[in-house]
């Protein structure tokens, strides 16, 4: 594959609020110490009225975005890297309640100068106790995706969620069947073969739909851990719990459903259907 004539080597960081707080100073601050590049920031804002997104754009490299209500994450992330000329051919499409490791972002570049065919960069991603998080996993399949969520909770240790989430030992580079879509570093040339990320999903899979989009159009996801995040994590989700809980399940439903069609597969979608919609039931009432 080569490299798309018309974009040129710019570096764009989009970064999707709603509400961020505080948390959008710090992830400024510490991403001027990412890498030696210029960098471009694109903050694309839900309708956030904290005053955040805006004293954010007083910085000389920082573009807000502002879309006037709550469109979710993917179609978000669109209309911020939409907001980038021709000149930026890679983009990081990264939540605000992060942080970056000094060099992290040099580190995610340098990874894709080794892989040519690499459409999209993750890095390590850790919590604020070092807690490595698994952000580079398997695609769901019914088996592996309907093993984990009903284990995951109950019997963290079962064998399908250690499968599906990919944890085994010191984390290597390495391919990847998607990438956490809280932090990645994406070739924009892949990014637009595939059309960005699917509008059709608010919030949450849209990752790993993108992840198998890129995978089927012939581009590789690539797991980085050279560089090394930190994700503070649920600032904005936060807010409202129970919604994002259904918002989970309506798009992993999707998800499933978008590449489980036709007569055969009714049934198991709708024992699928019906199981979310209890967890949902359940979780909410717990709540």
């Amino acid at each position: 594959m080569t490299e798309h004539p018309s974009y040129g080597d710019g570096l764009a960081v989009v970064t999707v609020t709603y509400f961020p707080g505080e948390t959008l100073e710090k992830f400024l601050d510490t991403l001027e110490k990412a890498t030696d590049r210029e960098v471009k920031v694109v903050v694309a804002d839900n309708a956030s009225t904290d005053g955040a997104p805006e004293r954010a754009a007083e910085r000389e490299n920082v573009q807000l975005v502002s879309i006037g209500e709550n469109v979710g994450y993917g179609t978000a992330a669109n209309r911020g890297v939409a907001a980038l000329d021709d000149s930026y051919g890679w983009i990081v499409v990264v939540n605000p309640d992060l942080e970056w490791e000094p060099g992290s972002l040099d580190a995610l570049l340098e990874v894709a100068k080794r892989w040519p065919r690499g459409g999209a960069f993750g890095p390590l991603i850790h919590d604020l106790d070092g807690t490595v998080y698994p952000s580079a996993r398997l695609l769901p399949s019914f088996g592996r995706g309907i093993g984990h969520a009903v284990f995951a909770k109950v019997w963290p240790g079962n064998p399908w969620t250690r499968q599906y989430r990919q944890e085994t030992g010191t984390p290597v580079e390495r391919t990847s069947g998607w990438l956490s879509g809280s932090c990645q570093l994406l070739r924009r040339e892949a990014f637009d073969s595939v059309g960005g990320f699917d509008t059709r999903y608010f919030m949450y899979f849209e990752d790993v739909d993108l992840g198998d989009r890129l995978a089927k159009a012939g581009w590789l996801n690539v797991y980085a851990p050279s560089s090394s995040v930190m994700h503070i994590g649920g600032h904005s989700t936060a807010r409202a719990s129970a919604k994002m809980l259904r918002a989970h399940h309506a798009s992993a439903y999707r998800y499933l459903a978008d590449r489980h069609q036709g007569l055969r597969w009714k049934p198991v979608l709708a024992a699928v259907k019906l199981g979310l919609a209890l967890r949902v039931k359940l979780e909410t009432r717990k709540g």
